[in-house]
């Protein structure tokens, strides 16, 4: 095993195979950078202490532990209630001292020795040391399918060695080379003991952290409330402050309707929202609101597949699905002006991102060709007909974000065209892991957020979670070998065989690269995107 002090770390092999792509991608990531202040924050002087932020969002997950939630609605709020081993930088990849203030990887990637920072304690008082971590990461291998993303970070965990109260080693059975950088993220966010000895359903009503911010309350499908820690002292080394928040307070404001939550906007009712439609931009801007926006990595936005369904079981109803999508046309007519239209598997703010802009192409003459040499004939109605069987797809969409339903119906228009009936489903954001589990799909409509490749692990491997139902093949294989590879460049390669390989069997129909874009009132400074374009908001601050 070889040390990696912080001058050092770039050296590192697998350190290195995180950064080097990541930097070169990170740092062309969306506009408005890594966050921004108000719109005259010069003027506005220094940080002032106090005061409450109203942040609008449209959907709840229905949980509010970091470790089993994914939708990025819920995701704004808990951020900011755990402290994660590590950071990354968003404008780089590099990963950065959080809680750990050093950490040693052995050369194949399958042991990772951290250093804690001394003195951090959690909400309760209960300190946070060695084995409160080793606590969380033997948890989440046996918490529940809301689990999936701290799961697939700590594929292959064998288990964790304390050797004093600021020192550990995670090891596991295989190269986990993407360990690090989910050492960085809120799925492995640390849980005081009490929190983690709970039930998955209980810890879904309320978890105590380490986190600049304490959960005050929480009500179902209306807010969520956070107070800030006293006495808080161990943030990010990316932070522009140490020390306690500035804000006392945060109330999360669930609001589904985007024009009430643009309205509560522009009238001062809250001071920041999620979800911006193009439709809200100019209205927007006219009163002086920030657009702070960035591109997510990951998986775009884009239908997936329940393989076990007779109707997308056949490659070509798949294929020609993906042919009838005019990109482009969604993407304006739905999406912000700072969106763009998915030209891969991942999105391309995605290390190892493969452009397979010239597959994912309109073409609604051949996809009819597609159907025709299938057996699918023109029906009277314009939907195509098989052995007496109308091409109809019911797609599963989940009210998470306000462009999914406007989305989808534009999409069910133009394949209509080409003769496929997509018939649309919603379901609130709480079912989406239950639906998944159970297979109560044909196809879902939905992305999934990591800045890095291993995320099509999570997503497409038959050793995990398997919701898409694939057949065992040798995508598995590749989505393994890439995960314990620590050589970047060879790793890469790997990665785009993957993605050539979801996008040969069309098992995924990518649509469009999610943007994160808030709206933020003027007089709020300093909301800042972390590298997977969730925020922190440690360095928020009002002005006058």
């Amino acid at each position: 095993m070889r040390a990696v002090s912080r001058s050092a770390r770039r050296r590192g092999i697998v350190l290195a195979a995180l950064g080097a792509v990541t930097a070169l991608v990170l740092a062309a990531c969306g506009s408005g950078g890594a966050g921004a202040g108000g719109a005259d924050q010069a003027a506005a002087g220094p940080p002032q202490p106090g005061g409450t932020l109203r942040f609008a969002v449209g959907s709840d997950q229905g949980c509010v532990d970091p470790q089993q939630v994914t939708s990025n609605d819920s995701v704004y709020s808990l951020r900011q209630i755990v402290d994660s081993l590590t950071d990354q930088d968003p404008a780089t990849g590099e990963i950065k001292p959080w809680l750990a203030t050093g950490w040693q990887v052995s050369p194949d990637a399958t042991a990772y020795t951290f250093t804690l920072r001394q003195g951090v304690t959690f909400s309760d008082g209960t300190p946070l040391d060695a084995d409160a971590v080793k606590a969380n990461f033997d948890k989440v291998q046996q918490l529940g399918a809301r689990a999936t993303l701290a799961k697939g970070y700590l594929a292959s965990y064998q288990g964790t060695t304390v050797t004093s109260p600021t020192t550990f080693t995670v090891t596991f059975s295989k190269p986990n080379v993407q360990f690090l950088q989910g050492s960085s993220t809120f799925s492995l966010g640390i849980l005081s003991p009490a929190s983690v000895a709970k039930t998955d359903d209980e810890r879904c009503a309320g978890v105590i952290g380490s986190g600049p911010f304490v959960i005050e309350s929480y009500t179902l499908n209306q807010s969520t409330v956070l107070t800030k820690r006293t006495g808080y002292g161990w943030g990010s080394s990316l932070w522009t402050h140490p020390g306690e928040a500035y804000l006392d307070r945060i109330e999360f404001r669930v609001v589904p309707e985007s024009g009430v939550r643009t309205g509560s906007l522009q009238s001062g009712e809250v001071d920041a929202i999620g979800s911006i439609g193009p439709q809200d931009e100019a209205p927007l801007t006219a009163v002086g609101v920030q657009l702070l926006a960035r591109a997510n990595p990951g998986v775009p936005f884009g239908v997936n597949f329940n393989l076990q369904k007779p109707i997308v079981s056949d490659p070509s109803v798949r294929s020609a699905l993906s042919l009838a999508i005019d990109r482009p046309e969604v993407v304006s007519a739905v999406f912000t002006s700072q969106t763009r239209p998915a030209t891969g598997v991942l999105a391309s703010s995605t290390p190892s991102y493969a452009d397979a802009s010239a597959q994912l192409t309109f073409d609604a003459a051949k996809a009819g060709s597609t159907l025709d040499a299938d057996g699918w004939a023109p029906g009277p109605d314009g939907i195509r007909v098989k052995d007496g069987q109308p091409l109809m797809i019911e797609l599963t969409f989940f009210s998470n974000a306000a462009t999914n339903k406007p989305a989808l119906e534009l999409i069910q228009q133009q394949v209509r065209k080409v003769g496929i009936d997509l018939q649309l489903r919603e379901r609130p954001i709480s079912d989406a892991t239950p639906v998944q589990q159970s297979g109560d799909f044909v196809a879902t409509w939905g992305n999934l957020t990591r800045a890095d490749p291993d995320i099509l692990r999570t997503q497409y491997s038959t050793a995990g979670n398997n919701y898409f139902r694939l057949p065992p093949g040798p995508l598995d294989q590749l989505l393994a070998d890439q995960a314990a590879e620590p050589d970047q460049a060879k790793r890469t390669a790997i990665v785009g065989q993957a993605q050539a390989l979801l996008l040969q069997n069309t098992y995924t129909v990518p649509v469009v690269e999610l943007t994160t874009v808030l709206g933020v009132a003027s007089n709020t400074h300093d909301v800042r995107f972390d590298a997977s374009s969730r925020i922190f908001l440690h360095d928020a601050w009002k002005s006058e």
